[in-house]
């Protein structure tokens, strides 16, 4: 049996374990039904309570998602172009696609050129070439995350001053897309253009909502939409909301600094063996020669990769907490 048939083999059991979880593992039954009786009491309840509630889930029901979940190719590259926007570059989905091809080709290239392994030259090329430029695109999105959630509370503020000195709302948010450097003013821009070609605030809002998928920016939405339904002074709840995200902040930052000890340690664990790797293939190469000449051993080292990402995957979700 060579590598070929090993690894379909492999991958088709995989799939079929995959499609048996996705048969066996619906929605509960006993969750669905505490659902339908929750949504009964907040349709026929008199507590004040329970209206607010009901009105805050018509308000989230009538927000629409921006890009279909059908699957298709067509949202796949939506779904690419909308990471593109997020990471707040003018990289076009034809350009990463030629980068992501390029560096593939290359990386394939030079590692056939050295080891003489084809199927391992194709294996990491295509590794690198789709996972190298997904964490570039993913790391300048956290980027733009942070800064975005750094200024969204004095942006909130600025809107709230304008507010009680009785400006009107799409006249605030112009202002904030003013004065607000970085992500957040050019994100308020785009929404103060919107309004100004006859689209609707909380449609511009939404769309924004959308695109950023921000818990942040969603809660600002959502606190417009439900005080739209309700009434009240909006300037006083806008300003508890931007009380409400500093303290957020405070919080994930607090959390950082206790997982930093646990991070530190997962990194060291998840390079150790590429650094015993490297190192004594300096030292000794013909001791190492045949994980890329030998068909069983290049197997060995894609399932000790896997295994590896594996519990790489479960030591980042261990430390990793949402607020």
């Amino acid at each position: 049996m060579d590598t070929v048939q090993i690894l379909l083999i492999t991958f088709g059991v995989g799939g079929v374990l995959m499609l048996l979880a996705l048969a066996f593992g619906g929605p509960s039954p006993a969750k669905e039904g505490a659902r339908r009786l929750q949504s009964v009491r907040f349709r026929h309840s008199e507590s004040a309570t329970d209206k607010v509630e009901a009105q805050m889930r018509r308000a989230l029901a009538q927000r629409r998602p921006m890009i279909s979940n059908d699957g298709g190719p067509r949202s796949q590259i939506e779904m690419l172009a909308l990471r593109l926007h997020r990471a707040g570059k003018t990289w076009t989905v034809q350009q990463y696609l030629q980068a992501s091809g390029g560096l593939a080709l290359v990386v394939a290239l030079l590692l056939w050129l050295k080891t003489g392994s084809l199927m391992l030259a194709l294996m990491v090329g295509l590794l690198v070439g789709a996972g190298v430029p997904h964490m570039v695109v993913g790391y300048l999105i956290r980027k733009r995350y942070d800064d975005f959630t750094a200024k969204f509370p004095d942006a909130i503020e600025l809107l709230v001053r304008g507010l009680r000195s009785g400006l009107p709302v799409t006249e605030t948010l112009g202002i904030v897309s003013a004065e607000v450097p970085g992500p957040v003013g050019q994100e308020f821009k785009l929404v103060t253009e919107r309004i100004k070609i006859g689209r609707g605030m909380d449609e511009a809002l939404q769309d924004t909502a959308d695109r950023l998928n921000m818990a942040e920016f969603n809660f600002f939405c959502i606190t417009i939409a439900i005080q739209r339904e309700t009434g009240g002074n909006l300037a006083e709840t806008l300003g508890n909301l931007a009380d409400v995200l500093r303290k957020r902040a405070q919080m994930k930052l607090k959390i950082r600094a206790m997982s930093s000890e646990s991070k530190a340690s997962a990194y060291i664990v998840g390079s150790l063996p590429f650094m015993v790797f490297l190192m004594i293939n300096w030292v000794n190469p013909q001791y190492l020669a045949g994980f890329f000449s030998d068909d069983r051993l290049i197997i060995t080292g894609l399932g000790g990769l896997t295994w590896m990402g594996i519990g790489v995957f479960i030591m980042a979700k261990m430390v990793s907490f949402e607020i």
